[in-house]
Protein backbone atom coordinates (compact mmCIF):
# COMPACT_ATOMS: atom_id res chain seq x y z
CA UNK A 1 0.00 0.00 0.00
CA UNK A 2 1.08 3.54 -0.65
CA UNK A 3 0.01 6.71 1.12
CA UNK A 4 0.20 10.16 -0.51
CA UNK A 5 2.66 12.69 0.90
CA UNK A 6 3.89 16.16 0.02
CA UNK A 7 7.65 16.64 -0.32
CA UNK A 8 8.35 20.35 -0.02
CA UNK A 9 11.86 21.77 -0.44
CA UNK A 10 13.04 23.21 2.89
CA UNK A 11 14.67 26.65 3.09
CA UNK A 12 17.73 25.17 4.81
CA UNK A 13 17.92 22.37 2.21
CA UNK A 14 16.41 18.94 1.99
CA UNK A 15 12.70 18.22 2.13
CA UNK A 16 9.86 18.54 4.62
CA UNK A 17 7.36 15.70 4.27
CA UNK A 18 3.71 15.92 5.30
CA UNK A 19 0.80 13.54 4.84
CA UNK A 20 -2.47 15.27 3.86
CA UNK A 21 -4.57 12.49 5.43
CA UNK A 22 -2.43 12.11 8.58
CA UNK A 23 -1.87 15.39 10.42
CA UNK A 24 0.53 13.62 12.80
CA UNK A 25 2.78 12.63 9.90
CA UNK A 26 5.49 15.28 9.57
CA UNK A 27 9.19 14.61 9.00
CA UNK A 28 12.16 15.76 6.95
CA UNK A 29 15.34 14.60 5.31
CA UNK A 30 18.48 16.18 3.88
CA UNK A 31 18.06 14.39 0.54
CA UNK A 32 15.05 13.02 -1.32
CA UNK A 33 16.13 9.48 -0.47
CA UNK A 34 16.53 10.28 3.22
CA UNK A 35 13.20 12.13 3.25
CA UNK A 36 11.51 9.06 1.71
CA UNK A 37 13.08 6.77 4.32
CA UNK A 38 11.96 9.10 7.11
CA UNK A 39 8.47 9.29 5.54
CA UNK A 40 8.17 5.49 5.63
CA UNK A 41 9.23 5.50 9.29
CA UNK A 42 6.78 8.24 10.29
CA UNK A 43 3.97 6.47 8.42
CA UNK A 44 4.51 3.39 10.60
CA UNK A 45 4.68 5.65 13.68
CA UNK A 46 1.30 7.09 12.68
CA UNK A 47 -0.14 3.57 12.53
CA UNK A 48 1.14 3.00 16.09
CA UNK A 49 -0.45 6.27 17.27
CA UNK A 50 -3.83 5.40 15.77
CA UNK A 51 -3.69 1.90 17.27
CA UNK A 52 -2.77 3.28 20.73
CA UNK A 53 -5.60 5.83 20.54
CA UNK A 54 -8.02 3.20 19.17
CA UNK A 55 -8.83 5.36 16.15
CA UNK A 56 -9.60 4.17 12.62
CA UNK A 57 -6.52 4.49 10.41
CA UNK A 58 -7.40 6.16 7.09
CA UNK A 59 -7.53 3.99 4.00
CA UNK A 60 -5.01 4.92 1.32
CA UNK A 61 -6.26 6.99 -1.57
CA UNK A 62 -4.95 7.56 -5.05
CA UNK A 63 -1.78 9.63 -5.16
CA UNK A 64 -2.14 12.92 -7.05
CA UNK A 65 0.49 14.19 -9.48
CA UNK A 66 1.67 16.77 -6.93
CA UNK A 67 2.23 14.04 -4.30
CA UNK A 68 4.69 11.23 -3.67
CA UNK A 69 3.70 7.63 -2.88
CA UNK A 70 5.08 6.42 0.46
CA UNK A 71 5.17 2.66 1.00
CA UNK A 72 3.48 0.97 3.96
CA UNK A 73 4.51 -2.71 4.25
CA UNK A 74 1.74 -5.19 3.45
CA UNK A 75 2.23 -6.92 6.81
CA UNK A 76 1.47 -3.65 8.60
CA UNK A 77 -1.39 -2.78 6.26
CA UNK A 78 -2.99 -6.16 7.05
CA UNK A 79 -2.85 -5.18 10.72
CA UNK A 80 -4.47 -1.83 9.84
CA UNK A 81 -7.31 -3.75 8.19
CA UNK A 82 -7.67 -5.94 11.29
CA UNK A 83 -7.54 -2.96 13.65
CA UNK A 84 -10.12 -0.98 11.65
CA UNK A 85 -12.41 -4.03 11.41
CA UNK A 86 -12.22 -4.61 15.15
CA UNK A 87 -13.21 -0.99 15.79
CA UNK A 88 -16.00 -1.02 13.21
CA UNK A 89 -17.42 -4.35 14.43
CA UNK A 90 -16.82 -3.46 18.11
CA UNK A 91 -14.73 -6.59 18.71
CA UNK A 92 -12.55 -6.27 21.82
CA UNK A 93 -9.14 -7.89 22.21
CA UNK A 94 -10.65 -10.26 24.78
CA UNK A 95 -13.44 -11.27 22.41
CA UNK A 96 -10.92 -11.71 19.60
CA UNK A 97 -8.90 -14.04 21.83
CA UNK A 98 -12.05 -16.05 22.62
CA UNK A 99 -13.15 -16.25 18.95
CA UNK A 100 -9.75 -17.35 17.71
CA UNK A 101 -8.55 -19.44 20.69
CA UNK A 102 -5.39 -17.32 20.73
CA UNK A 103 -4.07 -16.31 24.15
CA UNK A 104 -4.49 -12.60 25.02
CA UNK A 105 -0.72 -11.87 25.15
CA UNK A 106 -0.35 -13.20 21.59
CA UNK A 107 -3.35 -11.12 20.46
CA UNK A 108 -1.55 -8.07 21.86
CA UNK A 109 1.60 -8.95 19.86
CA UNK A 110 -0.44 -9.53 16.70
CA UNK A 111 -1.95 -6.07 17.08
CA UNK A 112 1.46 -4.41 17.45
CA UNK A 113 2.39 -2.89 14.06
CA UNK A 114 6.13 -3.69 14.16
CA UNK A 115 5.77 -7.21 15.57
CA UNK A 116 6.35 -9.80 12.85
CA UNK A 117 3.12 -11.69 12.31
CA UNK A 118 2.44 -14.12 9.49
CA UNK A 119 -0.13 -12.86 7.02
CA UNK A 120 -1.82 -16.28 7.34
CA UNK A 121 -2.48 -15.57 11.03
CA UNK A 122 -4.06 -12.21 10.27
CA UNK A 123 -6.07 -13.73 7.44
CA UNK A 124 -7.46 -16.46 9.73
CA UNK A 125 -8.39 -13.88 12.35
CA UNK A 126 -10.12 -11.66 9.77
CA UNK A 127 -12.13 -14.65 8.54
CA UNK A 128 -13.20 -15.44 12.13
CA UNK A 129 -14.64 -11.94 12.55
CA UNK A 130 -16.46 -12.11 9.22
CA UNK A 131 -14.14 -10.10 6.97
CA UNK A 132 -11.82 -12.44 5.08
CA UNK A 133 -8.83 -10.92 3.35
CA UNK A 134 -8.63 -11.36 -0.41
CA UNK A 135 -5.46 -10.75 -2.39
CA UNK A 136 -5.29 -9.38 -5.91
CA UNK A 137 -2.74 -8.10 -8.35
CA UNK A 138 -3.35 -4.97 -10.37
CA UNK A 139 -1.96 -4.74 -13.87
Amino acid sequence: MFYPAHFEPAEEGGFVVTFPDLPEGITQGDTYEEAMEMAEDILISCVEIYFDEEKQFPAPRLVKKSEEAVFLPDSIYAKVLLHNTMLREKVSKAELARLTAIRPPEIQRILTPNHNTKIDTISRIMAKIGNPITLSVSH
